[in-house]
Formats: structure tokens, sequence, C-alpha cells
């Protein structure tokens, strides 16, 4: 019997960004969360995957999105298109005014340390702006849970975000800054 698991292999994991929204039935939305500011509006998502943040600040969209690499992606305004491995910094601004930072990391630990980070995260999760815990592989494995906290300013929004694949014992880690 095949089981479809709702994450894809840690390693297939690519961070990409766009200067354009990017439609979201691209995606398997597990929860979504929308912010209406003054400056800014944005959406927040999380995915099978991992998660999509679209801002969109003076007549402009800035696209965030953590992903399964094996999915086919539009190249059309893309900024950005990285595997995840290991730690990255990137970050630029947009004629818009828009800046944009974030540090994104693929981390793969020991038995225990995962264990103790899910347990912490599973801890976050009723105090998390999104969370979503995936089913387990099987009944005695830990569930796979993503879950985002979002600071929100005037003039800023910051997310971070968290993902955990207990199969491969990993954790994707990433924190956006998006000032306008």
């Amino acid at each position: 019997m095949n089981v479809h698991f709702a994450r894809p292999d840690v390693s297939s994991l690519v961070f990409h960004v766009y200067g354009r929204s990017v439609h979201p039935e691209l995606f398997r939305i597990h929860a979504e969360r929308r912010y209406d500011l003054d400056r800014f509006s944005a959406i927040l998502r999380l995915c099978d995957a991992g998660h999509q943040i679209e801002l969109r600040h003076n007549g402009q969209t800035l696209t965030e999105i953590a992903a399964d690499g094996e999915q086919e992606f539009p190249k059309h305004r893309r900024l950005l298109d990285r595997k995840l491995r290991g730690f990255r910094d990137d970050g630029f601004r947009l004629e818009s005014g828009l800046k944009y930072q974030v540090s994104y990391q693929l981390e793969r630990v020991d038995p225990e340390v995962f264990s103790n980070l899910h347990e912490e995260l599973i801890n976050d999760c009723p105090r998390a702006d999104l969370a979503y815990r995936f089913p387990p592989a099987n009944r005695l494995a830990a569930e796979p849970i993503s879950l985002i906290r979002a600071d929100l300013s005037p003039r800023s929004l910051l997310v971070h975000a968290y993902h955990t694949f207990p199969e491969s014992l990993a954790i994707v880690k990433s924190q956006s800054l998006f000032e306008v």
C-alpha cells in the first residue's frame, strides 16, 4: 500500500523570492493569515513543504516561498532561487522602497536535539500566528510541524518560520524582514 506524506524530502527544498505575486493555486495551503496596514498588506501561508509570504507596498509585490524543488514554479520576475542547504543570508531593495532581508537555514540534528526542538515547537503552536501539525508518517512517528510568528509595526513585518521534517531529523528556519 502506498502512503502519501504531506512533506516532501527535505533535500529537495528550495527558497524562492519573486518580484510579483505567485498564484496560490500552485500550493496546497493548510493555514493562511492576512494583514492590512496603512503602508502595506501581507498574506502568510503554510504549505506542504514550507510557506509563502506575499507583501504588497506602493504597487509592488514581493513573494517569498519555501517549497519543494520538484514542483515547477514560474521563472518570470524570480529574484532569488536557492536550494535550502546550510545557512544563508540574502537581501535587496525594490524600486518601491521596500527593503527585504532574509536569513534561512536547513539544519539536521541528532535525535535527542530534534525531539527537544520538536517539543518546543509543539508548545509554541497555540501562540503562533499560524501553525499546522501534519499527520505523522506512522502512529509512532513525530508529526511534521510548520509555524509562523509575525511581528508587525506600521513600517515593517518580521516573520519567523519553522518547518520540521521528522523523518530526516531536520528543521528549516527562516527570518524575513520587510521594511517599507
